[in-house]
C-alpha cells in the first residue's frame, strides 16, 4: 500500500506536547514512515501507509485535542 501525507490539527503549546505526539507515533514501527511537527501551526503530518483513522487514534492517546485535515497534496 502507497505511502501519502496525512495532516492533522493536534492542539500543542510547547516542545513537550510535540514531544509526546512524535514519541507515540515513534513507538508504530511498521507503517509510520516520517513525522514532521510545525509547533507554530499547530499541525501534524504524517507520511503513513496506514489509515488516517488509526493515526488520528494514536495522535489523540496523547491527550491532545486532534482532529485530521486530510491528505496533503
Amino acid at each position: 500500500m502507497s505511502s501519502k501525507v496525512h495532516e492533522f490539527k493536534v492542539e500543542m503549546t510547547c516542545g513537550g506536547c510535540s514531544s509526546a505526539v512524535e514519541k507515540v507515533l515513534g513507538k508504530v514501527k511498521d507503517g509510520v514512515e516520517k513525522v514532521e511537527i510545525s509547533l507554530d501551526q499547530q499541525r501534524v503530518w504524517v507520511t503513513s501507509s496506514l489509515p488516517s483513522d488509526e493515526l488520528l487514534e494514536i495522535i489523540k492517546k496523547t491527550g491532545k485535542t486532534t482532529e485530521y485535515i486530510g491528505i496533503k497534496q
